[in-house]
């Protein structure tokens, strides 16, 4: 990415402080394609927007308004709608907020099911000031799909999937920390992202599994991890995790195994999660150790576990990770807190078994 990248300001008006607002998560803890300078949220307005992610302060204001955003912001390049709703719909109490940004000259990217390309009102209003509409999230068109083929077995490098017990875990999070942490180790990892913050954020190889016709989720996951294996020759190749895979809306994961030919998995847990997404007629959360016993039936291995510390204290977090370690004898990480470099010498392992 070139170092000069265009600003961007983050609508989450209201709802930072959701779990719905992940989009906008990922984007205050880093990405590669936009300078972030500010969420826009009245609620948190005055805050910064790290402290109220997680504590961290990272010089990105929350602003009450666009016009405060204007005001005190030179050159504001694009809006990013930063939340990710149930079924991908979009607040009616957003439109007017994204007509003020039209009127100000900023591009739209959407990250929803609901396109703005879909709202008359907004394409006229982007049309006459000359900027775009972009729904990340709009499938590809059919002619540029690829059909699984089988190229995925000439891959070299270890791939593992970073999978969770349930939606919004941290997937994603835990799985740009790896490839930190990788990095400073000195391996080349790479990510395969299959969401649309993970394009935001600055993924280069990836799709968004989730509005890709069915018949060819298998072969956009093959193509993007050989291309990304033939461009970079990495050591390592992690594929970002979607849904869960006994999630009943949308099971998912096992695609990234027996598709994308991962042996390898971090999986994502949140101890204090009882339901599926919260719910108690969705049905109750498998156990961590049933979870690891399905993976392994898909011939692939758990080599540590993850965990969301929601609703937990310190203490417990710490309890939990004491538990799963003596129950399931892999690393348990909490990255957030501590971290993930306890998962280096494993991943080398890996490496220097499996590239033999």
């Amino acid at each position: 990415m070139s170092e000069n990248k265009p600003n961007a300001i983050v609508l989450t008006d209201g709802m930072l402080h959701e779990s719905d607002a992940k989009t906008a998560h990922g984007l205050i803890r880093g990405t590669e394609r936009f300078t972030i300078c500010a969420v826009i949220d009245s609620i948190h307005a005055g805050k910064d927007a790290g402290e109220v992610l997680d504590g961290k302060h990272r010089n990105i204001p929350i602003l009450s308004n666009i016009e405060e955003a204007v005001r005190q912001i030179i050159d504001i390049q694009y809006c990013i709608i930063g939340i990710a709703t149930v079924g991908g719909v979009l607040p009616k109490d957003f439109l007017p907020v994204i007509k003020s940004c039209i009127f100000h000259g900023m591009s739209i990217i959407n990250g929803l099911h609901e396109y703005l390309t879909d709202f008359p009102d907004l394409v006229h209003a982007a049309n006459d000031s000359g900027v775009q509409l972009i729904d990340v999230r709009k499938p590809k068109n059919k002619k540029d799909l690829h059909f699984w083929s089988g190229e995925i077995f000439s891959v070299k490098s270890p791939v593992i999937a970073v999978l969770g017990t349930d939606c919004a875990l941290g997937k994603r999070t835990t799985c740009r920390y790896v490839i930190q942490a990788c990095h400073h180790a000195g391996l080349n990892a790479q990510m395969i992202y299959t969401g649309q913050t993970g394009w935001l954020q600055g993924g280069k190889y990836g799709f968004v599994l989730d509005s890709t016709l069915n018949d060819f989720i298998s072969g956009e996951l093959e193509h993007a991890i050989v291309s990304c294996w033939k461009d970079t020759h990495p050591d390592i190749i992690l594929i970002e995790g979607q849904s869960a895979l006994r999630n009943p809306s949308g099971p998912c994961g096992a695609e990234l195994l027996v598709s994308g030919s991962a042996k390898y998995v971090i999986l994502v847990h949140a101890p204090k999660r009882q339901y599926y997404e919260h719910t108690e007629s969705w049905g109750a959360i498998h156990s961590l150790k049933s979870e690891v016993e399905l993976i392994r039936m898909y011939d692939s291995q758990v080599i540590a576990i993850a965990i969301n510390t929601e609703d937990c204290t310190e203490d417990e977090a710490i309890h939990f990770q004491t538990i799963y370690e003596k129950e399931l004898n892999v690393p348990v990480l909490l990255p957030l807190q501590q971290g993930v470099n306890s998962i280096i010498p494993i991943l080398k392992n890996i490496v220097s078994r499996d590239t033999l």
